[in-house]
């Protein structure tokens, strides 16, 4: 007696590998955000013009986009090739340690990202 077992869509197995080169990016892209963090501190201590201040916030924030792109990238290929097109197997793959540690990454990046469009960029009239 045999059990049918349905394979992963091909179009999963693509994702997943794209996910895969994607996490590999994040330690640099993590590091590009913290580099535009620190340069927006420094202009901002500096009581930079209100140009420069709105230039590096844009910055910062699409550093910050970037790494959050890469952390979901992360997280989704922590879960495996089944969960693209499984909702079980994504709550499975968050309730592992490693699939809850990305989790948690990817929800503070989104927090710190939100509170930075919220009150970090500054807003030049014209």
């Amino acid at each position: 007696m045999a059990f049918f077992r349905p394979r992963v869509s091909r179009e999963a197995e693509v994702r997943y590998h794209a996910d895969q080169e994607a996490a590999k990016g994040y330690p640099a892209m993590l590091e590009k955000a913290r580099s535009a963090e620190r340069e927006y501190h420094a202009k901002r201590a500096a009581h930079a013009p209100g140009a420069e201040l709105r230039a590096a916030g844009v910055a910062l924030d699409q550093a910050i986009t970037g790494a959050l792109r890469s952390a979901e990238s992360a997280q989704r290929a922590t879960f495996g090739v089944k969960a693209y097109d499984d909702r079980i197997r994504r709550r499975k793959g968050r309730a592992t340690p490693e699939g809850a540690k990305w989790t948690a990454e990817v929800n503070r990046l989104r927090t710190l990202r939100e509170e930075h469009r919220l009150t970090g960029i500054v807003r030049v009239p014209g």
